[in-house]
């Protein structure tokens, strides 16, 4: 029984391994921000040498989002890695490794996750307000609307995520509550 044991703890966790060609998918998403990026700059770029001032704001927001989408991604296949499959050694001793990479647990990738769909929603909020303000005819509608609702969701959903790790913290044995929280 103790073999089997053995053979079947050794099979799940090298299961882990399963997860690393979702990490070299998000690698090659990640180039197609890239590409994706380059089109929203052309268009960036062809707002300023045709001078359209109302244009610039809304591209320039663009590449924003795709910034901080490409950022999210890479966070996400970092931290997603070292977390759960292996051990990053070639960035060891690297002087461009990131200061956070290895430090962000499963609690902190959630709220990292959480507070760039924030970011994210922020800036279609802004593009959306940006719009109406250019069109003196425009009205809020059932879009916008739950672009707002949905941002609240993000919104209320990283403060009741950061809760829970704050109490989880709390309670944890060895940090001054017992077991029964006194």
């Amino acid at each position: 029984m103790k073999r089997f044991t053995h053979v079947l703890e050794r099979g799940l966790f090298a299961s882990r391994w399963l997860l690393a060609p979702l990490y070299v998918g998000l690698a090659a998403a990640l180039l197609l921000v890239l590409v994706r990026f380059g089109a929203s700059f052309w268009t960036l770029l062809q707002s300023v040498i045709n001078n359209e001032a109302h244009t610039f704001t809304l591209d320039l927001l663009a590449l924003l989002d795709l910034v901080l989408l490409a950022n999210l991604i890479l966070i996400v296949i970092f931290a997603g890695y070292e977390n759960f499959v292996s051990k990053i050694d070639v960035a060891k001793g690297n002087a461009d490794r990131p200061h956070w990479m290895g430090t962000i647990d499963f609690s902190g990738l959630k709220l990292k996750l959480i507070g760039s769909l924030v970011a994210i929603s922020v800036i279609e909020l802004l593009k959306d307000f940006i719009h109406l303000g250019e069109d003196p005819t425009a009205k809020i509608g059932d879009g916008i609307i739950w672009r707002i609702a949905i941002h609240l969701v993000f919104v209320f959903s990283g403060v009741m995520f950061a809760l829970m790790d704050f109490i989880a913290e709390k309670i944890r044995p060895g940090h001054g509550v017992d077991e029964f929280g006194g």
